[in-house]
């Protein structure tokens, strides 16, 4: 199994190309199937996960074309209408193909879903609102398995924000009949990303950015090119590696209009960021000070850059304090932090972090995605060698990451 050794106390400097984003390109996969005719996608990263989402999607009988950052689907015969348990497994994201299967081929069957292991996830909205449209829905064997003529377009209250289950209910919607309301929707950046590719793809689709999503449902999707967004978290990572190591960084093509709540964290830390058509150059120098922050759903400060944040309050300056409100199971990564010597103590949902002068490197072990992403930034301020163990999780959702680093300056090594 593959590990990451890094040798800390390198300054970063120079430039870094932001991929497209993981949590943006999955789902536009799965919008390919709501269409007889090719979807072409521009900006694909290179992650396991999308592998897999192609994997799956081309069991299906999608024909799956790929060359470099290049994708294009041809969903024009769906022969298999299932999504199998050896394939989702591993990727929750799969559940987003229930919708468009639904709402194309009129029946599907969707092993339950795995993924990262931070806590409990359900699927119950994307049941509860494919059901409200008509579909009639049963959980048989570890598998959803649902039917429906044509779902019927309705009005939609969500009983909690989800981003997966807002775009599973837009997607299956776009092909509804009448129109589909979805109250208490999210409001995430690849939530908009998505509409935008299925009103390319002729979608009638109004009010995405926003917490209320109206679609007219349409008789047929079309052909259509889309230029998948970059991500904000492999952004907001970098920016956070940076703000921790010291340095100049130039993060080309990075969207700051989709981090405000993460610059607004940095600019507190002390770390200079300048937006620009370009992306955005972050520098630092020093110490950072330390911040409290509390995640919550978009416009809020996202879940997924917690775990980099509270790596960053481990060498800050003063005391900061971490409320986690999204998953209850998404301190995995402290215990790891205080083998590299931070001072981390969790109080339920709350870490109080007390900045320490320095780390120590230490063998850690990545539990999950973003965990793995938190290991990395404590690893590369740290004294000495920092060896992460279980790095297929960053694989899931970082294109390339120690060559990124190492471009820049830092010391990492991949090794069996």
């Amino acid at each position: 199994m593959d590990k990451l050794v890094i040798e800390g106390g390198a300054r970063l400097a120079g430039e870094i190309s932001i991929s497209g984003a993981k949590n943006a390109a999955l789902p536009i996969l799965c919008a390919s199937l709501l269409s007889r005719e090719p979807l072409a996608l521009a900006n694909v990263p290179a992650l396991n996960d999308v592998v897999t989402m192609r994997r799956l999607l081309a069991r299906m009988g999608v024909e799956m074309h790929a060359e470099g950052a290049t994708v294009v689907a041809d969903a024009g015969r769906v022969t298999t209408p299932e999504a199998p348990y050896d394939l989702v497994k591993t990727m929750r994201a799969a559940i987003l193909v229930l919708g468009p299967l639904l709402a194309r081929c009129g029946e599907a069957r969707v092993s339950l879903p795995g993924g990262c292991a931070i806590g409990a996830r359900p699927v119950d909205q994307h049941i509860k609102g494919l059901a409200a449209m008509g579909a009639e829905i049963s959980v048989e064997h570890g598998y959803i398995v649902a039917r429906a003529a044509r779902l019927k377009g309705t009005h939609l209250v969500t009983d909690l924000v989800t981003v997966t289950g807002t775009e599973n209910l837009m997607m299956a919607a776009t092909l509804a009949d009448g129109e589909t309301v979805i109250e208490n929707a999210a409001r995430e950046p690849e939530v908009v990303d998505l509409a935008n590719c299925l009103v390319r793809m002729g979608a009638n689709i109004s009010g995405a950015g926003s917490d209320r999503i109206v679609v007219n449902g349409v008789a047929a999707l079309h052909s259509a090119h889309h230029r998948v967004m970059a991500d904000r978290i492999e952004t907001g990572t970098f920016l956070t590696a940076v703000a921790a190591t010291g340095g100049d960084v130039m993060l080309a093509g990075g969207e700051a209009g989709t981090l405000d709540a993460v610059l607004a964290k940095l600019a507190e830390a002390g770390v200079r960021c300048e937006a620009s058509d370009a992306g955005i150059r972050v520098r630092a120098s020093g110490r950072p000070r330390a911040v409290n922050l509390r995640t919550a759903p978009y416009p809020g400060f996202p879940t997924d850059m917690q775990a980099q944040f509270m790596a960053l309050n481990s060498v800050a300056e003063g005391t900061g304090v971490i409320t986690e409100t999204i998953f209850e199971n998404r301190f995995m990564h402290a215990q790891e932090l205080l083998r590299l010597g931070a001072d981390i103590e969790i109080e339920g949902n709350t870490a109080i972090v007390k900045g320490v002068p320095r780390l120590t490197g230490a063998t850690v072990m990545a539990t999950d995605l973003r965990a793995s992403a938190s290991l990395v930034v404590a690893g590369l301020i740290a004294e000495g060698e920092t060896v992460i163990d279980r790095i297929y999780h960053l694989d899931r959702g970082y294109e390339a990451l120690e060559s990124k680093l190492s471009a820049v300056g830092a010391r990492v090594t991949r090794r069996r």
